[in-house]
């Protein structure tokens, strides 16, 4: 759980550590550069939907990576992070050789390490705040390429801990939902020993991360093997059950459970509303990617086969339409082509994405905007009317405001439309739970540093507050909230069974 500022430095006192502190000298670190992770060449991964982009590093490269940390007496890094992982411990144990422990130090905080070390943004948070960054202006430590490196191990060496857990209290705590908020709130709530049951509507656990994200940045049986841990540590999970229309809140308060974590997240696709865009052969990149990962669409045997084309486009820029193009690829489109109104520097995906996506042969029409659709007599997509834009002065979100070109229409070909321009939050819960207080946005109203909604006992965490968010944010939540609801069901229900 939480680690005082007073143990970590404890900690980085302990003998191993002031052993390995002075075995290499600090001008000797900073001399060793940066570790490059091996990739999978881009004509080979884009044969297959299954084929992981990142290979991982070896130990070698892990060991000599770590050795450039130093163990600094302040480690801003871990303020960067938002489920608190204990960075310069999992290091220095990476640095010494013993790599199984510092996979046990990942999941002190963290439910999913192998998760975080693939799909993570680590360079705006831990690595961000690194000592190489912050004072020298030097690449980071690759922190998210061992935090990979060291669950891996784990899981291959197939002697896989199980964090310590508190002795069962007995109370019955329900997750709706099973993408990465409700997993680490999970997580967290059956180490402080609740009797925790994770309700899924899909038919398969993992949400956003196995439906969502393509297998060639996070394979699903990565997924399977940290959920699988949770069973080990007695999360219980129950798929295909929809709370809210299964059954209601009040029905699962007379199966006797106390409280209740919300994090069902965004799963109600936003469009345009742009004329055409009922045609034949233009989705979201929610079906998209939830035919192809989860239902294997991309299978010609397929009983649900995704539509194919030879020019498809994908409007929007960040992180998931970067894997509806590079997953179009990988289906055998000759063009795949990224439409985007602002500039490639204000593009919400991660650079490593981007990156990877222009290796695969992916096309960026960026200051261009979708106006219309265009059908052919079959009302299917053949074309798309698009405007150039250029920017004027920052919006709301920081980023330089879009503004269309007068007279600068033009028409580019397109047989498939992926669009991906946000989502909204999933309405089932909102609508469904009397008394629960939600935004004009569909989001749940919580007390930010609790995760309390206006309804004491639900707490809620993910997209279904932010209205979108990364993985890791949505994890920082889920143990925020298991904080606050321990406290909350340690005073209602636990300081009496003491007294008695």
């Amino acid at each position: 759980m939480e680690r005082s500022e007073e143990y970590i430095k404890n900690e980085r006192k302990q003998e191993w550590r002031v052993e390995l502190q002075k075995l290499t000298k600090a001008k000797d670190r900073m001399a060793i550069e940066r570790v490059e992770m091996t990739e999978m060449a881009p004509e080979e991964r884009i044969k297959s939907q299954r084929v992981e982009v990142n290979v991982g590093l070896t130990k070698e490269q892990a060991m000599l990576e770590a050795t450039r940390c130093m163990d600094c007496v302040n480690p801003t890094c871990m303020e960067g992070c938002p489920v608190s992982i204990n960075i310069p411990k999992f290091i220095k144990n990476i640095e010494r050789g013993n790599i199984l422990e510092a996979a046990s130090v990942l999941k002190e905080t963290s439910a999913l390490p192998a998760v975080c070390g693939r799909v993570c943004p680590q360079e705006v948070q831990c690595e961000q705040r690194c000592f190489y960054v912050e004072k020298l202006n030097l690449p980071s430590v690759a922190i998210g390429h061992l935090e990979r490196f060291a669950a891996d191990f784990e899981r291959e060496s197939g002697v896989i801990s199980v964090p310590e857990l508190a002795e069962s209290n007995g109370v019955k705590v329900a997750v709706i939902g099973s993408g990465p908020s409700g997993l680490s709130f999970a997580g967290d709530m059956a180490k402080l020993g609740y009797d925790v049951t994770v309700f899924e509507a899909l038919h398969e656990i993992g949400g956003v991360l196995k439906y969502g994200i393509p297998e060639f940045r996070l394979p699903n049986a990565v997924v399977d093997v940290e959920i699988e841990n949770l069973r080990r540590m007695g999360v219980k999970f129950i798929t295909n059950y929809i709370v809210g229309q299964t059954a209601s809140l009040d029905d699962l308060r007379e199966e006797g459970y106390k409280a209740f974590y919300v994090g069902s997240g965004a799963g109600l696709p936003r469009f345009m509303n742009i004329p055409g865009e009922n045609s034949n052969g233009i989705m979201s990149s929610n079906e998209y990617l939830t035919r192809v990962n989860l239902m294997g669409a991309d299978s010609e045997e397929s009983d649900t086969p995704i539509l194919r084309g030879k020019n498809v486009v994908v409007v929007g820029g960040g992180n998931t339409a970067m894997d509806s193009v590079r997953t179009a690829k990988r289906l055998g489109a000759e063009r795949a082509i990224i439409v985007y109104r602002r500039s490639e520097e204000e593009m919400p995906a991660r650079v490593e994405e981007v990156h990877h996506a222009k290796q695969e042969g992916i096309e960026f029409l960026t200051l261009t905007n979708p106006i219309e659709y265009i059908a052919d007599e079959n009302s299917r997509v053949k074309q798309i009317k698009v405007q150039k834009m250029e920017l004027g002065e920052p919006d709301a979100s920081g980023r330089r405001r879009p503004i269309p070109m007068e007279g600068s229409e033009y028409t580019i070909d397109a047989t498939v439309v992926v669009v991906a321009v946000g989502v909204s939050p999933n309405p089932l819960i909102p609508n469904s739970v009397e008394g629960l207080e939600v935004s004009k946005w569909g989001t749940i109203e919580v007390v930010k540093d609790k995760m309390q909604s206006s309804i004491p006992e639900v707490f809620a965490g993910g997209d279904i507050v932010r209205g979108g968010a990364t993985v890791i944010l949505a994890m920082g939540d889920g143990r925020k909230a298991a904080k606050n609801m321990n406290i909350y069901l340690q005073e209602k229900y636990l300081s009496n069974k003491v007294e008695h």
